[in-house]
């Protein structure tokens, strides 16, 4: 039997390669970005066309390479980063893997230029494929030029599964501001199709974060800070009441490195406590740093996720300086911290001398001896106090027959005017309201009970996707058109979807600088903000939908849910009737748009049970 085992051609290699380094466009700009830093660039310009598929171009200031070097990092496993294996567990530096330029010479078309700043002749290399068709020497600014074009137009199957525009180019936004937020004293500028989409100038992390996220958010952040011997934290946590349902506000940093980590992202969960809504996450920008020998950043491929030497104290440090920072600025209760920041945890070793506890004992303790605050005389206190709780017996019950007089809530009717309430405003009117939330009404069967805010949502998604299917809508005009500041992944989303939001009934124009302008809203936006309805619409849309569901359907789901009413919205009987004579003209009346129950039963049957 002939050999079945051979080697590889470095092309197919480099291939294979870029299938685990670069994933998509955005992993080309994380790369090359990182390298610039790298290369102690303190400016940097990246130019973007059709989301990366056309062109990816990175220019910045830094050292620049040799013409020997330029040539060189695109070979595999060449770096400037690690000379021996022990140098992976000391890394401060953001890439190394040699895979990084060879890969995506792999998988697209390069053009690179490159001068040191001593030499007045620079190098342009020009590769494809793999392949270098030339390198010769050219006049260029200091520092590296790399244009990568047309990626993956050598893997047809690769290139076909990438997305739309507008979420490939989200990737690359999200990788974006990765990068600048753990480096504003770097000048960053991106430009999408020749539109300017961020002018980053240097700055501090405060300002760095409200110039990427809009300057709301300035009024959300919370300082934290804590000093250890095991590791230091600083940064920005999110006040409770801003917290979304949808994550892209959630940063951990380790020595400037971007990393994803779900064991301390439970740790600040559970610092806030109770005081979240259900099902949202805070905003939180933590810059953690520590000796890079304590770390491992060798375990993923794109390098998100580490190892820590001791995790278990970590976490407990960023939850204690989380609950810490948010105790003192009166958000959550907590212990009495002193002004000074941090505190120290011990680290621990095998030479370490472990002392016995030390218990002081009070021998003169007699359990027996009675106390001064005590009368000597048991029976006369006890009878004193007999007659204390005597005297306030009667406050018990105080508030009792203000909450029976409330006559639009279903559990406080008393027995003495449950029957003349009924009468006059149930039977009569046929509706009830419960709670501000749930509408009742009688049927043959028995009590028909009605969530209000999951029937409106019914309502408005059939509307929409009827609105959607003919293009047609009604559009208020506002008196005074309202502009909003959105940050620049979701003011690209607006845009790719404006036209069907204008056919749902939302005038909205670019402002500029990831501004949007809303001059109408639908007529039955029921008297919402503009500001709100787009906030709710952006959460719910981009808060991961189904991905089968279709682009038209999802618009639709996303705006009734933001445009529905709130759950503790009181109607009179008229807005009661209407809206149970508009959902039962819809196609599906049972079922809110997210498949949540809308109506339920009680038979009369069962209600009779209860009086037996």
């Amino acid at each position: 039997m002939s050999d079945i085992i051979q080697l590889l051609p470095d092309s197919v290699a480099n291939q294979i390669a870029a299938g685990e380094v670069i994933q998509r466009p955005a992993s080309v700009v994380k790369e090359l970005v990182e390298n610039a830093i790298d290369a102690k660039a303190d400016s940097i310009t990246i130019n973007i066309k059709d989301a990366g598929k056309t062109l990816i171009q990175i220019i910045d200031n830094g050292i620049g390479m040799s013409d020997t070097d330029a040539r060189l990092s695109f070979e595999r496993h060449a770096t400037s980063k690690i000379k021996t294996a022990d140098d992976l567990f000391s890394i401060s530096t953001m890439g190394f893997r040699g895979e990084a330029l060879a890969s995506i010479a792999a998988i697209a078309h390069i053009e690179l230029k490159t001068k040191q700043e001593n030499n007045e002749i620079g190098t342009q290399i020009i590769i494809e494929g793999s392949k270098v068709n030339s390198q010769e020497a050219t006049s260029c600014a200091k520092g590296t030029n790399f244009a990568v074009k047309n990626l993956f137009y050598n893997v047809p199957a690769r290139r076909k599964f990438l997305k739309s525009n507008t979420t490939e180019f989200g990737h690359i936004i999200s990788e974006f501001q990765r990068i600048v937020l753990a480096n504003p004293e770097v000048e960053f500028k991106l430009f999408h199709n020749n539109s300017e989409v961020y002018l980053l100038p240097k700055t501090n992390i405060r300002q760095r974060i409200v110039s990427v996220f809009g300057k709301r958010i300035n009024q959300n952040l919370i300082t934290v800070e804590s000093n250890t011997s095991i590791i230091s934290i600083r940064g920005f946590i999110g006040k409770p009441e801003y917290a979304r349902k949808k994550s892209g506000e959630q940063f951990f940093f380790i020595n400037s490195r971007y990393i994803r980590s779900a064991y301390f992202n439970k740790a600040i969960i559970n610092a806030y406590g109770q005081i979240l809504q259900p099902e949202t996450v805070p905003s939180y920008f933590l810059f953690l740093d520590a000796d890079p020998s304590t770390i491992d950043v060798n375990i993923h491929p794109t390098k998100t996720e580490v190892k820590f030497e001791d995790q278990q104290a970590i976490w407990q440090i960023i939850h204690s300086a989380v609950k810490q920072a948010l105790g003192k600025n009166n958000i959550a209760p907590s212990i009495d911290f002193n002004q000074e920041q941090g505190f120290d945890i011990p680290i621990l070793s095998k030479e370490t001398e472990i002392k016995n506890p030390r218990i002081d004992i009070d021998h003169s303790f007699n359990p027996f001896e009675q106390k001064s605050t005590f009368s000597k005389n048991p029976k006369s206190s006890a009878l004193s106090l007999e007659k204390e709780n005597l005297a306030n017996w009667d406050k018990l019950y105080d508030g009792f027959e203000k909450e029976n007089q409330q006559s639009d809530d279903f559990s406080s009717f008393s027995n003495d005017n449950t029957q003349q309430t009924i009468t006059d405003t149930s039977i009569s009117e046929k509706y009830f309201h419960v709670k501000n939330k749930y509408i009742l009404t009688p049927v043959k069967s028995g009590l028909m009970i009605i969530d209000q805010k999951r029937a409106h949502e019914r309502i408005l998604f059939e509307k929409f996707l009827q609105a959607l299917s003919v293009e047609s809508s009604v559009i208020q005009a506002s008196l005074y058109p309202k502009t909003i500041e959105l940050d620049a992944k979701d003011h690209a989303l607006l845009m790719d979807i404006k036209n069907d939001l204008k056919i749902l009934g939302f005038d909205i124009e670019d402002f500029g600088g990831n501004s949007i302008v809303i001059n109408g809203m639908p007529a039955d936006s029921n008297n919402q903000e503009p500001e709100q309805i787009i906030d709710k619409f952006l959460n719910e849309y981009s808060s991961g939908a189904d991905p089968k569901t279709q682009v038209q359907e999802k618009i639709a789901k996303s705006l009734a849910k933001a445009s529905a009413i709130s759950s503790n919205q009181k109607l009179n009987n008229e807005e009661m009737r209407e809206m149970i004579d508009l959902l039962f003209a819809c196609q599906n009346p049972n079922y809110s748009p997210f498949g949540k129950l809308i109506v339920s039963i009680i038979k009369t049957d069962e209600l009779e049970k209860r009086f037996i």
